[in-house]
This record gives C-alpha cells, structure tokens and sequence, in this order.
C-alpha cells in the first residue's frame, strides 16, 4: 500500500503540488472572473472533502488528503507550486501545471504502480470537477457553457499526461 513512506520528501511535494496544479490548469485555461475562480477553487477543496470521507479511497489518497489538513502540507504544496510557477506569464501557467501532472504520473506509476491509476483518476477528476464548477461565458450569469472548449481541451491534455486511457476517465 503506497502512502507518504513510499516517496522521498521531494516527491512528496510533487504529490502535493498534483492536487493543486490539476485544479489551476484547468482554471488557467480559461479564466473566468471572480467568482468563477472562486467556484472553481471550491470545487478543488471539495473534492478533498470527499476525499476524507470516501471509504473507498487508496491509501496514498487518504494520506494526501491527510496532510492538506495540517498547515504544514498546505504550505508545502502552495510553496512549491509557487516556486514552479514563479515568474510565468498567464499562458504558461496551464503548461507548467501539466507539466507536474506528468511527472507525478510517472512518479506514481514507478514507486506505487498498485496505485496509480486509482491516484491519476483522482486527480483527472479534480480537474473535471473544477471545469464544471462555473459557467464559461454569458453574461451576469445568464448563457454560457458549462464546460468551455478551452476547459474541453485543457481535460483532454491532463488525461494525457496522467497516462489514462479516455475510456476510464
């Protein structure tokens, strides 16, 4: 069972940063003012809530979900992404957060291969939820797309860098 003995500390914060970055590339990919950013950083947070209370979660799941509760992994996930991205331009933001999804891909998929591709659907999934969680487009909440052509390709990017085949997604 893989958990957070599995990987060195430096690859922990990879794993760290995973959960964040599958959220941000999506919302870099089409930026969608105030409040949608708002509604696409909740749907991230959600998706660790039930994380916590899902019984069928993996243990490298559940330990992650663990350490976002404690300060401390928090900030050694918001650090890192912050030291990954550091001085990137808005079009560059998505690139390098499916950059790390990639890595940590491989990463999973090398050091607890029992548990990868459960640990990449997650993720997969946090994105998903992030790119349905506000409409793009419209106007004053009215017209609009749930899921926007940007967000649709920027989905199909992540699934590739995570390795899944579309049929599990």
């Amino acid at each position: 069972m893989a958990d957070k003995s599995t990987f060195t500390p430096d690859e922990w914060k990879l794993l760290l940063q995973s959960v964040m970055a599958a959220g941000i590339a999506v919302t870099a990919a089409d930026p969608s003012g105030l409040w949608g950013m708002l509604k696409e950083g909740m749907a991230s947070t959600r998706a660790l809530l039930q994380a916590k209370t899902d019984p069928g979660a993996t243990s490298l799941v559940s330990a992650l979900v663990s350490d976002f509760e404690t300060s401390e992994g928090r900030t050694i996930a918001r650090e890192g992404l912050q030291e990954t991205l550091k001085g990137s331009k808005p079009d560059e933001i998505k690139t390098k957060c499916i950059t790390v999804l990639q890595q940590t891909s491989d990463l999973v998929a090398s050091k607890a291969p029992e548990a990868a591709t459960a640990f990449k659907t997650w993720l997969y999934r946090i994105s998903e939820s992030v790119a349905e969680a506000a409409k793009e487009g419209g106007f004053l909440g009215f017209g609009g797309v749930i899921v926007s052509d940007a967000e649709k390709a920027t989905l199909a990017e992540i699934s590739a860098a995570l390795k899944l085949d579309q049929r599990s997604t």
